[in-house]
């Protein structure tokens, strides 16, 4: 096949001779750009490609090609959306993080081949030999800004009543004469061995006594250890207010708590909690928080004994709190049943209650 027509020459409206110069810059003026070589059925299909598109521009007003001519009909319209940044979901757009990132890692141990089977074995709660065990895990998304360790029991109810009311409250406030003489509401684990126990009560008694871990391990296989902040976990209120230690001494705690004894199940004493003197006796952080105890069965030790899980949480926190969605399940559940019945009491009181107000009074 031939090739396409060439450039036209170039013409001029005058007969006056041109100069070298003039005559380049004509050329360059005047001279269309090189049209490229195409044979049979490449031009075939650029002719149909020019007679038959129908561009849709940003705006999504539809432009008919030149090429189609006056001659064509129509063309179908498109079930396609137009080409805008709205319909296209191209706007900007901001999306709000209501709920924190939650990763759980279960180590009850139950199966023979989980790593922490053996310490499921043990069935002594004050073990003088602790147990350890190590389960890896990798995080499935990145947590960013600050990350929370919380450990998980699951079928261990402390919303049991005695089990809540077993706790002297003004003990734990730093009265010395419920250090000495607790509240019998402690019993069975008001006294040991003729000495009143402090932290007095089953609350304190099962206190969770597993110590979680962190540990890095890069590719070459070496551990660093993550430091864990066991600072500023409680409430304010609990720790400026409801718990203190006797005389509100936080130093000197074993001339302090002389004369009381630890509870059954401890293998410390209470100021053997912390180092630290602001963090040790009643104002630890870490009893402090098991001393609010859950309303609910599942909340963030040996657990054989009452056939739970236990298990640790690694969880971030926005504006509204951590990931749970109980709270919010739960409104919605009782809201909507409320609608329902008002619903219901509406429809009632439109139907019989004008029935009942016209109802004529007996003389």
């Amino acid at each position: 096949m031939a090739p396409l027509a060439a450039a036209p020459a170039l013409r001029r409206d005058d007969d006056r001779p041109l100069r070298h110069g003039e005559r380049r810059a004509a050329v360059r003026r005047l001279s269309p750009p090189p049209s490229p070589v195409l044979f049979g059925s490449d031009r075939v299909r650029v002719a149909m490609m020019a007679s038959s598109y129908n561009a849709k521009e940003e705006d999504g007003h539809h432009s008919v090609s030149a090429a189609s001519g006056p001659s064509a009909g129509p063309s179908a319209k498109s079930k396609k959306p137009d080409n805008t940044a709205f319909k296209q979901q191209r706007l900007p757009a901001v999306s709000t993080r209501i709920q924190g990132k939650q990763q759980e890692v279960d180590y009850t141990g139950v199966d023979a081949s989980s790593p922490c089977f053996t310490c499921s074995q043990t069935y002594s709660w004050n073990s003088s030999i602790p147990c350890k065990c190590a389960v890896s895990f990798s995080l499935e998304q990145p947590f960013e800004s600050n990350v929370f360790m919380y450990y998980g029991l699951s079928n261990f109810y402390q919303n049991h009543r005695r089990y809540v009311k077993s706790r002297d409250d003004s003990q734990l406030n730093g009265d010395k004469a419920s250090l000495r003489n607790p509240s019998k509401e402690c019993e069975p684990y008001r006294s040991h061995d003729n000495k009143p126990i402090a932290p007095c009560g089953a609350i304190a008694n099962s206190l969770f006594n597993d110590t979680l871990e962190l540990f890095y391990i890069d590719p070459n296989g070496t551990r660093t250890q993550i430091p864990l902040v066991k600072k500023g976990i409680a409430w304010w209120t609990d720790k400026h207010v409801k718990f203190r230690n006797p005389g509100g001494n936080n130093f000197n705690l074993t001339v302090v708590f002389q004369g009381t004894t630890k509870p059954v199940n401890w293998r410390k004493y209470v100021y053997e909690l912390d180092t630290d003197p602001e963090n040790n006796g009643f104002v630890n952080e870490d009893f402090i928080v098991w001393m609010r105890t859950a309303a609910l069965p599942t909340f963030h030790y040996p657990v054989r004994s009452f056939e739970g899980r236990k298990r640790m949480i690694l969880s971030t926190i926005s504006w509204m709190g951590g990931k749970n969605p109980f709270l919010g399940i739960a409104y919605i559940t009782v809201g909507s049943v409320c609608f329902f019945l008002g619903v219901v009491l509406l429809i009632i009181h439109h139907k019989y209650g004008n029935r009942n107000n016209s109802a004529d009074i007996p003389n």
